[in-house]
């Protein structure tokens, strides 16, 4: 007997050779959680904390392993593009799904945008540029990762295998380069700032490991979810620890003080690995890494957006691209356009200085992890290992929730926003008369 059209469509997305292998996850889950935080944070750490800002590092790979353990047991167990939004929704209703969502969706366009900068920034250094040079750059990489996620995920899994491998490269090149130049009396005084310091670090580096959620958006396109997430995830971890403790640890023997006062802290390790050439190998590595990070996120936040569309958190224009190996194109481009607007944001009132969406990121994100922890220690088999990691995951979320201040003013906002939007929604829902 024929089958019909559905049916057939039906069979198509579910056939195995769509969907994201294990090679493209890996390198779209490495690209989301190394990305820009190589690039920027080993400076920004430094001048907070001195040398004891590699026990920030070190905290937090440590407190990333059962985040993503977490992550990829709910991924495997419900795979769904509305990622912690839907998980958060199985344990504890629509209300604070939404307020997930919002956080997720509407923090991605201001996290791309100061990610870009970065980029711009590296290559503002090499070319000798200002202020304009990085602009420019950073819309340019806006521009770039929309094209690409708009022909999708086939097409950003293949560029973020390409890109990730490039960047392995690069970052051990860097790293092994410069280590003949490692000073130990670079390591002292080990904490000039204070112990507390290394809270402070903490905090901004919240903003370098932001990414272990990103994947469970994605997690209905893997081929294989039930099997692959998890090996997925055990790779980036491994991965990603080692690089970002490589890094860091190499600035601060090589670079000593310099290392919190440098703009292009990766460019000047590769300067004085190579010689002059560094500032732009230094310059292509930012752009890469840049392009990655912001690659797995803009194709993360517009499946959700896609996913909230469907559920009616926001308005249902957003719908269509939520199944499985559908592009969702609307969101793709609204999620562009606000990145846009927070890049215009960052030239006005900023003047190109992006720490404070930075801030504002970890602040939302931190509150996402929160959420999803919480959501997995509900859901998951409570004498699981994946159970096990929620609630380790949750303790550490709300420690780190601790460290950013007056920045989680932001997903307080967004909440009330959300609530609002829910209500005003739902009664326009329970006013519309029944036609059918």
């Amino acid at each position: 007997m024929a089958r019909s059209a559905p049916a057939l469509d039906e069979a198509v997305l579910a056939s195995p050779a769509r969907g994201l292998t294990f090679p493209q996850g890996t390198a779209l889950y490495v690209g989301a959680v190394l990305g820009s935080g190589a690039i920027a944070l080993p400076a920004l750490a430094a001048r907070a904390a001195g040398p004891a800002s590699l026990l920030a590092w070190l905290i937090l790979v440590i407190m990333s392993i059962p985040l993503a353990a977490t992550f990829a047991a709910l991924g495997s167990r419900f795979p769904d593009s509305g990622g912690v939004s839907s998980y958060v929704r199985r344990a504890f209703g629509a209300n604070w799904a939404g307020l997930v969502g919002w956080c997720f969706y509407l923090t991605v366009p201001p996290a791309m945008a100061a990610a870009a900068v970065f980029g711009g920034s590296y290559v503002a250094a090499a070319s000798g540029g200002g202020t304009t040079t990085v602009l420019l750059t950073a819309a340019g990489l806006i521009a770039t990762v929309t094209v690409a996620n708009v022909f999708g995920l086939r097409v950003s899994g293949r560029l973020a295998l390409f890109l990730t491998a490039i960047l392995v490269f690069l970052l051990l090149t860097a790293t092994l380069a410069a280590l003949p130049h490692a000073d130990a009396g670079n390591l002292r005084p080990f904490a000039p700032h204070g112990w507390t310091a290394v809270a402070s670090a903490a905090a901004l580096l919240v903003w370098s490991f932001s990414g272990w959620e990103a994947m469970t958006h994605l997690s209905a396109d893997f081929r294989r979810p039930e099997r692959d997430i998890a090996r997925t995830t055990s790779a980036a971890v491994v991965i990603v620890g080692a690089l970002y403790l490589a890094v860091a640890t190499v600035s601060i023997l090589v670079l000593g003080q310099a290392a919190g006062e440098s703009a292009a802290p990766l460019a000047d390790l590769l300067a004085l690995g190579i010689g002059g050439s560094g500032n732009v190998l230094g310059a292509g590595l930012a752009l890469l890494l840049t392009l990655g990070v912001m690659n797995t996120y803009q194709a993360s936040a517009a499946k959700l957006g896609a996913a909230l569309g469907r559920d009616s958190a926001l308005p249902r224009w957003l719908a269509p691209g939520s199944e499985s190996g559908d592009v969702p194109v609307r969101s793709v481009l609204v999620v562009a356009t606000l990145a846009g607007l927070a890049l215009l944001g960052v030239a006005v009132l900023h003047h190109g200085d992006p720490v404070p969406l930075v801030l504002l990121t970890t602040g939302a994100f931190t509150t996402v992890y929160v959420l999803g922890s919480a959501a997995a220690v509900r859901l998951l088999p409570r004498r699981s290992p994946g159970g096990y990691a929620a609630v380790v995951s949750l303790v550490a979320s709300l420690a780190l929730l601790t460290t950013t201040g007056r920045y989680l003013l932001w997903p307080v906002l967004l909440a009330a926003a959300c609530l609002l939007y829910l209500r005003r929604t739902g009664r326009r829902a329970a006013e519309r008369p029944d036609r059918e």
